[in-house]
This record gives C-alpha cells, sequence and structure tokens, in this order.
C-alpha cells in the first residue's frame, strides 16, 4: 500500500491502518448486523404476517415492505463488507509483502462498501417513504375520524414498528457508509 514497505515510517503506517480497518470493520459488522437482525425480525415476522391476517389491501404498505425487504438485503452485502475491512486489515499485517492487498484492490472494496451502502439507503428511505404516505392516508381519513375505535383501518403499533425497522436500516446503511468514507480518507492520506 505505500512505495517502499520495508522503510520504518511505512511500516508504523501501514500497522496503523491495518489495526484501523481492523477496529472500524468489527464496529461497523456488529452496528449493521445488530440493525439489521432487529429489522429482518419486525418486517418478516410482524409485517408480513400482519398483512396476511389483517385482510386488508395496502398496495402502499405492500410495496413500502417490499423496498423495507430489499434494504435489509443489501444490508447483507454491506454486513460483508464491514468483515471484508477485518481480513483486509489482517492482511496489511502480514510479514510476507505479496499477502497484502494493493491500494487499488483496498480503494476498490472500499468504494463498493460505498456503493451498496447509498443504494441500500436509497432503496430503504423510498420504502419508508412508501409506508409513512400509507400511514398518513390510513389516520387522516373520515372514515377513521368518525369511528378511530372500531375501525380496521386506523394506524396500529405495528405499523409504527414498521417505520421503525425502517429507521434502523437506514441507519445500518449510514454506519456503513461513514465508516468506509472514514477508512476512504485513512488510505488515501497515506
Amino acid at each position: 500500500m505505500s512505495e517502499n514497505p520495508d522503510s520504518p515510517s511505512s511500516s508504523s503506517n501501514l500497522r496503523t491502518i491495518a489495526k484501523t480497518f481492523r477496529l472500524t470493520g468489527w464496529i461497523s459488522f456488529w452496528i449493521q448486523l445488530v440493525l439489521g437482525v432487529v429489522s429482518a425480525i419486525i418486517v418478516l415476522l410482524f409485517a408480513i404476517f400482519s398483512q396476511r391476517t389483517d385482510g386488508s389491501n395496502n398496495p402502499g404498505a405492500g410495496f413500502g415492505v417490499f423496498l423495507a425487504i430489499c434494504g435489509i438485503v443489501i444490508l447483507g452485502g454491506g454486513i460483508y463488507l464491514a468483515f471484508r475491512y477485518t481480513r483486509i486489515g489482517n492482511q496489511l499485517e502480514s510479514s510476507n509483502p505479496s499477502n497484502r492487498p494493493r491500494k487499488s484492490e483496498t480503494l476498490q472494496v472500499l468504494r463498493l462498501g460505498l456503493w451498496i451502502n447509498l443504494v441500500g439507503m436509497l432503496v430503504t428511505l423510498l420504502g419508508s417513504q412508501a409506508i409513512v404516505g400509507t400511514l398518513v392516508a390510513r389516520s387522516i381519513s373520515t372514515q377513521t375520524i368518525t369511528t378511530q375505535l372500531i375501525d380496521p383501518n386506523r394506524v396500529t403499533g405495528l405499523d409504527m414498528l414498521v417505520v421503525q425497522a425502517n429507521i434502523n436500516t437506514v441507519s445500518a446503511h449510514f454506519a456503513g457508509l461513514a465508516v468506509s468514507i472514514w477508512l476512504l480518507s485513512r488510505i488515501t492520506r497515506s
């Protein structure tokens, strides 16, 4: 990753970068994994089963849940890349220079992490917009206002859990994005 890999300052710099990759990779991995699992449980278990038992046919909510699931699937790629950062950190500390990844390869992995998290964030935000739009429409309908206690179309706690799941997924993508940008800045400085 540097011009002269055997110089003392280069070796110290390489160790620092390797440690940074491992530490931030693990932090990003666990943040994304925990938020992704919570979101997946909420979206998959609660939202899908409630739509089957509820009997209401709401295309906005269905599309929003579909996009939420897509965001979680894309998050899987972000989680993999966060783990990959930890492996790059280990490879950078290898005593054999041929085992170390080239700077261009490392930059390519970081750019891929940026794009995956940006696309995941976009898809999840679009899903959130669809779900929130549906909830707003349900909450301001005249039927909901007049018969709020017995209306099957009222906004429920389950609806709000789906919104929370989307916020968790966006937060996880943001964590991956922030780590990728920070690592990219660390690499391009050296």
